[in-house]
């Protein structure tokens, strides 16, 4: 069974804290050394989630190298974080 975890992003002041899961794949999931956890965050949209994130987790990959899928949908990154959504990084993968 994957690692699971729950942490607390800093929320900014003017926007409501709301509770997410957040799932990792390959490179980021091994940065984090977990497979999904529940975040409390502020942050308004996914690049704002993911920009906490990375600076929390010191992830390497820029945004514009990910995708981002919400609720087993791809959306794009200025879209607005909602409470309960299922947020997926998924990275560049590699094939051969």
């Amino acid at each position: 069974m994957a690692a699971k975890s729950e942490t607390t992003v800093q929320s900014r002041s003017d926007n409501p804290v709301r509770s997410v899961k957040v799932r990792y794949f390959a490179l980021l999931k091994e940065e984090r050394g977990l497979a999904e956890e529940t975040i409390t965050t502020g942050a308004p949209t996914l690049l704002d989630l993911y920009i906490e994130l990375q600076q929390r987790h010191n992830f390497a990959l820029p945004a514009e190298q990910l995708r981002v899928a919400v609720d087993d949908a791809f959306v794009d990154f200025a879209s607005p974080l909602r409470e309960g959504d299922v947020v997926v990084f998924v990275p560049p993968v590699a094939g051969g």
